[in-house]
């Protein structure tokens, strides 16, 4: 009986998010800026709402208490590596704001002249990532509603799937920042009332900690997990934060530099507090059933088992707003490297303004049919994100940074950065002695990476494009896409114009 309450509360919740986001985005649908960005004025308060939302996704939700579940305080390194790179995004990439970018294939792009190769290969890389992140999410989300609501996994994550591509699709990016600053009040609220409870619930700090290895108890897990490792997981987040682009659509869609960079900082701040709630879940969890036989149904057992029903529902939708509000971003953020970038690549030109709109719900539908692909092959929500960070957004980040701090870079180096950060994870990867000591490939694609772009970048010619010159460039490119449609007029209504 209960699983059909979850179920129905569900489809209700899903329907209610539909309805809000194709209302408030009624008036923002003009033109691809208004689809994609939002116009480019989002102000403040909808920056950090969409920004938390998107913060607290899947891994807090479902990886970072099942990691608390297997490996005490060690749950809460996700939350610190995010506080540390949103808090390092805002700081080092805020003010990109200025230059109008649309993608984070552009700002590569830009840093080394505007290169068409550099920017096609990135476009590639920032797809596949976003497809990767989705499908992260309905990978997550699925196993929780799988849980809750009594249905097996694979119809649960093609309706978590549709839930978030329905109101994307409606509404687009305003619909996106809207929902998610909603869901990001109702994740707070409950993650925060079900730790206070999980935690009376066990009797306090001293009753949390019991049945645990005392490895798990260490600060930061770090007796558990070990002190490498530990750093590797906390870096792969904040390396996932700083190459992410669905964060990077938050910085060109903002109202200005400053409003962008102060949403950071308060995000920062308020994701670093909220780093230790999935750990007290995951070890309350444990402390009350320690027999679980995946940790990643952590979270759903202690809502659904232990829970009151009302309190229950609470927590059914705070999970799946967590899950929900980082899919839609990550949705949106593929779909602007699709139609901005993928599109040229393949037909030559941007599409028109007239046909953006179009054209990027389409790329929704796609987009979001190939991340439920995914999902379907995979079952460990952590391992699946680090190795994917590691493997597609470990380069994206080293390119970024030494881009934006390092004139003399240039398109040799970023394309060297690239292939040598992935080829590094994967041989990590494939070697399971050498992912036993590093915990995930991050940071050795990260040393390679940087050793290679800046090798590479000093034995090859510099770039004779000036920054002036490449943003000019793709600006150009841009205009037509940005421009807002005019509306087609009726034989009668031209010829009454024309009088």
């Amino acid at each position: 009986m209960n699983s059909q309450i979850f179920l129905i509360t569900f489809v209700l919740y899903i329907i209610a998010m539909i309805a809000f986001g194709g209302w408030v985005s009624r008036h923002k649908r003009g033109s691809g800026d208004d689809f994609l960005l939002g116009g480019r004025s989002v102000p403040l308060f909808l920056t950090v709402g969409t920004t938390v939302a998107t913060m607290v996704g899947t891994g807090s939700s479902m990886g970072a208490v099942g990691f608390g579940y297997a490996n005490g305080w060690a749950g809460a390194l996700y939350g610190l590596g995010g506080a540390v790179g949103i808090l390092l995004l805002a700081v080092c990439f805020a003010p990109v704001r200025k230059f109008r970018f649309m993608t984070m294939s552009e700002e590569l792009a830009y840093y080394v002249g505007a290169n068409r190769l550099v920017r096609n290969v990135v476009a590639l890389l920032i797809y596949i990532a976003c497809i990767g992140w989705l499908g992260a999410h309905i990978l997550g989300g699925g196993l929780y509603l799988s849980w809750m609501a009594g249905i097996d996994l694979t119809t649960a994550r093609i309706l978590v799937a549709l839930g978030f591509g329905i109101y994307c699709v409606v509404g687009g990016y305003f619909a996106v920042i809207w929902t998610d600053t909603i869901q990001a009040v109702v994740l707070f609220a409950g993650f925060i009332l079900m730790a206070i409870l999980a935690l009376v619930e066990v009797g306090g700090f001293s009753g949390l900690t019991a049945g645990m290895d005392a490895g798990a108890t260490s600060f930061l897990g770090i007796g558990q997990i070990g002190a490498l490792p530990a750093l590797s997981l906390a870096a792969v987040i904040a390396i996932g934060v700083l190459a992410t682009p669905s964060f990077r659509q938050r910085i060109y869609s903002g109202a200005s530099v400053g409003s962008v960079r102060r949403s950071f900082l308060i995000t920062g701040v308020l994701y670093l507090g909220f780093s230790i709630i999935p750990a007290i879940i995951g070890m309350a969890t444990h402390a009350l059933n320690p027999g679980l036989d995946n940790s990643n149904y952590a979270f759903p057992f202690l809502a659904t088992e232990i829970m009151p029903l009302g309190l229950g529902l609470l927590l059914l939708v705070a999970g799946l707003s967590a899950t929900m509000s980082s899919a839609s971003s990550d949705a949106i953020a593929g779909v602007s490297t699709l139609i901005r970038d993928l599109y040229v690549l393949a037909t030559g030109h941007t599409p028109s303004a007239r046909n953006v709109v179009r054209f990027s719900r389409i790329a929704l539908v796609a987009t979001i049919g190939l991340a439920l692909l995914f999902a379907l092959a995979s079952d460990n929500v952590i391992t699946y994100i680090t190795r994917m960070i590691s493997t597609i957004l470990s380069g994206l980040f080293v390119s970024a940074m030494l881009g934006r701090f390092w004139p003399r870079y240039n398109w040799q180096g970023a394309i060297a950065t690239l292939i040598c950060a992935s080829v590094t994870s994967l041989t990590i990867i494939a070697n399971s002695d050498w992912t036993a000591f590093w915990g995930n490939p991050s940071i050795p694609a990260v040393l390679v990476a940087l050793v290679a772009g800046v090798v590479v970048s000093l034995v090859t010619p510099a770039s004779r494009v000036t920054s002036a010159q490449a943003l000019a460039i793709l600006d150009q490119e841009r205009q037509r896409m940005e421009q807002v449609p005019e509306p087609t007029l009726t034989g009668a209504e031209s010829t009454s114009t024309a009088r």
